[in-house]
């Protein structure tokens, strides 16, 4: 293992709601297992995060999560729905020793640090980020637009500017098509809205147009790449300093969804590093041409007609399943941040291809669920290691406090799911507006069409008239 500075406290920053993100939980034990002192801003009292042994405090996160909506000007500072975040963070760093290494562990975390760098400095230790990058990588309007600068594949994109060009949209990239909203941070909880879904019909397409304001952002349409056994891949990486006077240095690897939950394209329940020479080169090439620094998790999908694999999503942030590339020297991301930010350099890294990392709540579901049936990929990397996300036997807690909290969370759900039912069952109406009718297109062939089979799910999830010709980036 490499030399850590432990007299360098870590505070790790997460002001999502979600206490199911075993990526915090990771972070917790890999610099609390080096010898770091560790703090975290998490959801709740109750998080299974704050049951961990290896976590020195747990701060909650301001009750009003900032909505972050546009980019402030130099001259007004940080932001009004920034203050109880900056407040927070000075608060943290009165009370340690030394200035802390700070790490966002979601999207709207590394926004706001961003957007905060200049009040943090002094306090907490961050890599030299060219001003606003994680923020413009992070949406994905403009990840689209960067992709057409550097000749990056990426889906067709279409950003629609009306309710008929959507629809326009949605039938000329070929049905079914993915949704996305461009900031998914600024959805508003309880709305329904899911920052990724496939549209099935032109219509469906013009409704959720008519969302944007709700959304706060912009809608992109998208050509459906579709899932398959090898295709969906994803490199987490570190990209820090190099040797003086020389390049900076990224350490990072490639490794294979092989299980999701939802099944076809959500989170990566089963994962497995394997050496992707393609991806690699992609990653390193986007990561020079932007001149990002930090940490990062990007995700591809293999095109199967041309085997271009596809940049789909750039989080400025350690990626959930992160720990599933800790190499020989017990090495990760958040542990390269730490050793870069304090002076120690980063160490040569020490593949370990086959190495796999299961999520126990979601591989479970997803083992369940019939589409996920066979899923299982062979490779020709024997299996070398399997780390699971909950379970450690050094550290216990986590996993109990996240089966009675998950074990509740889907009795909460299937009750709320017989309640919509028994009404149906009895009365034989189910209350709902008709769905909209599904359509599967031959790309270019509307004369083609059918009704849909069953639509994959995804994570990142009639007559047209004379609209007008939609705004299009590839």
């Amino acid at each position: 293992m490499p030399s850590f500075d432990t007299r360098v406290p870590a505070v790790l920053v997460r002001l999502d709601r979600n206490p199911f993100h075993h990526g915090t939980l990771g972070a917790v034990r890999s610099l609390g297992r080096a010898g770091i002192e560790v703090h975290a801003v998490i959801e709740g009292a109750r998080s299974p995060v704050g049951r961990s042994r290896y976590l020195r405090q747990a701060h909650l996160r301001p009750e009003q999560a900032p909505e972050l909506t546009a980019s402030p000007e130099p001259a007004t500072g940080p932001g009004a729905d920034l203050a109880e975040v900056q407040r927070l963070l000075l608060s943290i760093s009165d009370g340690l020793t030394a200035p802390a290494v700070l790490i966002a562990m979601d999207d709207l975390s590394a926004i706001a640090v961003g957007r905060l760098q200049p009040e943090l400095a002094g306090r907490y230790l961050l890599p030299e980020q060219p001003s606003g990058l994680p923020e413009r990588v992070a949406d994905k309007a403009e990840l689209a637009g960067i992709c057409q600068e550097l000749g990056m594949p990426h889906p067709r994109t279409v950003i629609p500017d009306g309710g008929a060009e959507a629809a326009a949209a949605a039938w000329s990239l070929g049905l079914p098509v993915v949704a996305k909203w461009s900031r998914p941070w600024l959805l508003p909880e309880g709305s329904g809205l899911r920052s990724t879904r496939v549209v099935r019909s032109p219509q469906e397409a013009r409704e959720l147009y008519g969302r944007s304001g709700e959304a706060g952002s912009r809608l992109l349409l998208q050509e459906f790449l579709p899932h398959g056994p090898d295709r969906d891949w994803f490199f987490h990486g570190y990209s820090g300093r190099g040797p003086v006077g020389g390049c900076p240095r990224l350490l990072g690897a490639a490794g294979r969804k092989d299980r999701a939950w939802p099944v076809g394209a959500g989170l990566t329940a089963v994962g497995r590093w394997l050496p992707n020479p393609s991806v690699e080169r992609l990653a390193g090439e986007l990561v020079a041409a932007l001149g990002y620094r930090g940490i990062l998790d990007l995700d591809f999908r293999r095109e199967a007609a041309t085997g271009a694999y596809h940049l789909l999503d750039f989080n400025p942030r350690p990626g959930a399943q992160f720990r599933l590339f800790t190499d020989r020297s017990g090495t990760d991301v958040v542990r390269a941040l730490h050793l870069d930010l304090t002076g120690r350099g980063l160490p040569v890294q020490e593949a370990v291809h086959g190495r796999a990392f299961v999520v126990e709540n979601y591989a479970l579901l997803s083992l369940l669920s019939p589409a996920g049936k066979g899923a299982r990929r062979k490779s020709g990397t024997p299996r070398r290691s399997t780390e699971t996300a909950w379970w450690a036997p050094d550290d216990p807690l986590p996993a109990c406090a996240m089966a009675v909290a998950w074990g509740a969370h889907l009795g909460r759900r299937g009750w709320r799911l017989l309640r919509r039912v028994l009404p149906y069952r009895c009365t034989g109406e189910s209350g709902r507006s008709p769905r909209t009718p599904s359509v599967r297109q031959r790309r270019g062939s509307p004369d083609h069409a059918d009704h849909a089979d069953h639509a994959d799910h995804t994570d990142h999830a009639g007559p047209l008239g004379d609209a007008p010709a939609p705004r299009r980036t590839r």
